[in-house]
């Protein structure tokens, strides 16, 4: 029987948006593929109303700070060269001494905690330049363990106001924790914030676990397990944490699951008979479909958006290319058209691009093509990047990558979909094979 060792009970803290009156100003960057200067901004410590918010006050402008560096498009202006002090969360915005510090966008805020011990945090967003406040301020209620939440969520409102995209800081990611030399690596499922903090490990590392993957609404993992000897799929529930295989066809081995948009559809490779083909199967009552019925090996299946279409590999045209067919199967076409192998496509939850793995001349890289497969571009290139999984705005992909030689070792990147902004993600274990949640 598998065992856990850490039994992970996820408490989502509710939190509570209630809108203030303000007024919309027209601070914004404009994201393009040409090159972005980052527009310098401020986050104050925030106010402690009592002594109880005094900590999370402290901690939450600094998560604010490091969600928006962390994109690129910001450059934040540090404390010492502060003129004014917020003191009060109702008094007047110096703006002449934030210009003279070159701030654009000033983000200010106060923290409580209130009679039910609930944090409360109130926050507004200032347009330096304009003079005026920037959108709705917002106030946020939730648990005083859960300030980290509140503040990817103050971040994410900051971020979506300047650039009109949503934002992606209150996500999670799913991943592979690896340990041990690279010939007898122990593995096993972990989770974690977007930018790897709140580590949960969810199996202990007594068989290989493989592509996990995030269901739509971020309650439920699939991914492969190696427990029996052969592969297969298992669905785990992320609150409690209980698991069971969600296919058990005999002399069959099947992996590279992914669900379907409405969540209850999940579609995946199943080997037999020497063959492997891609099937879709309805959660519930357990019933598959075979979608393709060729002789070659068809893996890595992704859903687009609308769960009209699904986009995978195969090797039927004689080395590995990425395809595209209808949902219920029938007639593929491929869009890889470029020198090279390309594998583990996905799409974007945009809708506009798919992402990929592509192997040539000796490198490896993650790249994006539009649905048609034109416009390919490479963002990156190394001994060996593969495994793209999307932010929940379409911005951002994460990825594997591995170092080479007999201490080679798998962390997780990050990279804008212009290709800028390539940044590694911390984690305290060797990691590979990330799945993004979406929005919490």
């Amino acid at each position: 029987m598998h065992r856990f060792l850490t039994l992970l009970t996820v408490l989502l803290t509710t939190v509570v948006m209630q809108p203030a009156v303000a007024q919309d100003g027209p601070l914004r960057i404009e994201i393009t593929e040409g090159v972005i200067e980052p527009m310098p901004f401020a986050v104050p410590a925030f106010v402690a109303d009592n002594a109880a918010g005094e900590e999370a006050a402290r901690n939450i402008a600094g998560v604010i700070a490091a969600d928006l560096t962390g994109t690129g498009l910001f450059r934040e202006i540090p404390a010492k060269a502060f003129i004014s002090r917020i003191t009060s969360f109702n008094s007047p915005v110096q703006f002449a001494d934030w210009k003279a510090v070159n701030a654009q966008a000033l983000v200010t805020g106060a923290v409580s905690v209130d009679a039910s011990g609930k944090l409360v945090v109130r926050f507004r967003i200032w347009d330096v330049f304009a003079g005026q406040e920037l959108g709705s301020g917002l106030q946020l209620v939730g648990t005083q363990d859960g300030w980290r939440r509140i503040a990817h969520k103050v971040a994410d409102q900051v971020y979506s106001r300047i650039t009109g995209e949503g934002g992606y800081f209150d996500s999670r990611v799913v991943f592979v924790a690896e340990s041990g030399p690279k010939d007898k690596r122990a593995k096993r499922l972990a989770i974690m914030d977007y930018d790897g903090a709140n580590v949960t490990y969810l199996t202990d590392s007594s068989s290989i676990v493989l592509a996990p993957r995030f269901s739509p609404t971020g309650d439920r993992i699939l991914y492969t397990s190696y427990e029996t000897g052969f592969p297969r799929i298992y669905v785990l529930d992320v609150a409690s944490v209980r698991r069971r295989v969600l296919e058990s066809q005999d002399g069959t081995m099947s992996f590279a699951p992914r669900f379907g948009p409405d969540g209850n559809t999940v579609v995946y490779s199943l080997s037999r008979g020497g063959n492997t083909d891609l099937f879709r199967m309805d959660v519930g009552s357990g019933r598959g479909t075979q979608l393709t019925n060729a002789p070659s090996i068809e893996t890595a299946p992704s859903f687009s958006p609308d769960g009209q279409q699904i986009v995978f590999e195969s090797d039927r045209s004689g080395s590995n290319q990425i395809y595209v067919m209808n949902a219920s199967g029938g007639e593929a076409q491929r869009i890889s058209s470029g020198t090279g192998q390309y594998g583990t496509p996905v799409w974007s939850p945009r809708g506009d691009l798919i992402a990929f793995t592509k192997q040539s001349k000796g490198r490896f890289h993650i790249g994006v093509m539009r649905t048609d497969g034109s416009e390919e571009r490479l963002l990156t290139a190394s001994f060996l990047d593969e495994g793209p999984t999307w932010s929940p705005n379409g911005r951002v992909i994460m990825f594997t990558r591995e170092t080479q030689g007999a201490q080679g070792a798998a962390s997780l990147y990050s990279v804008d979909i212009t290709g800028r902004n390539l940044r590694r993600v911390s984690t305290s274990t060797g990691a590979s094979d990330p799945s993004w949640s979406p929005l919490q």
